[in-house]
């Protein structure tokens, strides 16, 4: 038998036999003749099948919505009264041949010729193998496919290396909670899963890469919402013997590149940038929406940069904290205030973000690549000398040995992707992801262990009363 094609190749196929397979995605009785239109990952194509050819119209009369089928026919032009201008193949049919069935399907728990939006989500989570047929949802992913790889084609043109980092570490204080994994090997011991690879890409800049860059997975145990959820993923990169602008000029660059190449507006360039001041007070917020109403109207992209963030703040205890991450370098006037530990309030960083359309899309900052930055950094928000030692020792100690000044910048691609898609949900541009109430679709996770693996990690579960549903119940 030939090859299989696939749908949006035969338009050059014109009378000549071929071989499609995919799912039927209608199918339509018009007096004797049957029509039926076949679905792969790149269109569909309507199938006509007549009373001719007797054993694949016996066939089609049976065939049902979802069906996975194999077919021969020969391409022919639709008269013109039946050409279908919205579709690709719209201009052909398949005159058919033969049809094979390869799997038939149950009646689906909803239908996927729609948007979708009207499912409730634990619905279409439960099944989002089926939920992710949709197209609208197929494009998404496809992009996301596509925004990843243009995102490495200009990365590799700017010399950078792709390494990837471990997703086993160690449990550090980087704005989230730590999902743990325990250690059966090192009883009583966790792993912690990466809210991000800072640390690792730091050290590459200390071990002489310069230019790093990965595809990487972030994985925080946070509150979810619809921009947010447990694991995402992230354009990770830095570099070294840079400034705060080489960053920004780079980064701009490629975003600029990234979204125009998709057909994406740009309200502005080079990108507006504003101070985090002028960002409370002009909008109340550090992620703010620069489009007019018409430029709503027209899909226009607001993309501005935030600059000069207040190193520290006040957590709910009236300490000292963060509000980025602990390894930023604080902008150059204010090295001798962070090292003396004075004038704390009005310390400001090298951290950016990049806003667009009222998202944060990305954030980083030139880091402190100097022992005793880092360490009146962690001095300044509660660490002694052993928990500084013990959390960040590792760091400590490669800074010296000779750390180059360096700088990155991570983006969250979901952001990116729900930007390019218009989409309002974090769920509408991820294959799996969780549920609103935390749980992975389909897999049904998190769930119960045997009493086996618990003992085998030396751990026991102490059941909380105000917790355990089952006690409720």
């Amino acid at each position: 038998m030939k090859k299989r094609i696939y749908t949006n190749e035969i338009i050059k196929q014109e009378g000549n036999d071929v071989v499609l397979a995919g799912w039927a995605d209608a199918r339509r009785d018009h007096g004797k003749l049957i029509f039926l239109d076949l679905r792969d990952k790149y269109g569909k194509v309507q199938l006509v099948i007549t009373p001719k050819q007797e054993g694949a119209y016996k066939i089609a009369q049976d065939i049902r919505d979802e069906w996975v089928l194999q077919i021969r026919g020969t391409v022919q032009k639709r008269p013109g009264n039946m050409i279908n201008p919205d579709v690709e193949t719209g201009e052909y049919e398949i005159s058919v041949q033969d049809i094979e069935v390869l799997n038939q399907a149950d009646t689906m728990p909803f239908p996927i010729n729609t948007q979708g939006y009207d499912v409730s989500e634990e619905v279409r989570l439960k099944y989002r193998y089926l939920d992710l047929r949709r197209e609208r949802l197929n494009k998404n992913i496809s992009m996301r496919s596509e925004l990843i790889q243009r995102a490495r084609d200009f990365l590799f043109k700017e010399d950078f290396t792709e390494i990837e980092t471990p997703l086993l570490t160690k449990s550090t204080p980087e704005g989230a909670r730590d999902f743990l994994v325990p250690a059966r090997l090192h009883p009583g011991k966790f792993f912690a899963l990466p809210q991000s690879p800072q640390q690792y890409k730091q050290l590459l800049m200390v071990a002489g890469f310069e230019k790093y860059f990965q595809i990487a997975r972030a994985i925080r145990d946070e509150d979810l919402r619809a921009d947010r959820g447990f694991e995402h993923t992230q354009i990770d990169m830095e570099m070294s013997f840079v400034d705060r602008e080489d960053v920004m000029a780079l980064n701009e660059n490629m975003i600029t590149a990234i979204f125009e190449s998709f057909g994406m507006k740009l309200k502005q360039k080079p990108f507006p940038v504003f101070t985090y001041k002028e960002a409370m007070d002009k909008f109340g917020a550090d992620r703010f929406d620069l489009r007019s109403e018409e430029d709503k109207k027209n899909n226009v992209l607001a993309f501005a940069w935030v600059v000069d963030f207040p190193f520290f703040e006040k957590d709910d205890k009236g300490k000292w904290t963060f509000t980025h991450n602990p390894f930023s370098q604080p902008k150059e006037e204010f090295i001798e205030d962070v090292v003396a530990g004075k004038n704390v309030e009005n310390i400001l960083t090298t951290q950016y973000d990049l806003v667009c359309n009222g998202y944060e899309i990305g954030g980083g900052s030139v880091r402190a690549h100097q022992k005793q930055v880092l360490e009146a950094v962690l001095k300044i928000i509660g660490y002694n000398k052993e928990r500084a030692e013990y959390e960040f020792g590792h760091m400590l100690q490669a800074f010296g040995y000779g750390a180059p000044p360096h700088g990155g910048i991570a983006y969250g691609v979901e952001r990116l992707l729900m930007i390019l898609r218009n989409e309002e949900y974090l769920r509408e541009v991820q294959a799996f992801p969780q549920t609103g109430s935390g749980r992975t679709s389909v897999m049904d996770a998190p769930g119960d262990v045997s009493e086996e693996q618990l003992n085998e990690l030396g751990i026991q579960i102490i059941k909380n009363n105000k917790n355990d549903k089952r006690k409720k119940n």
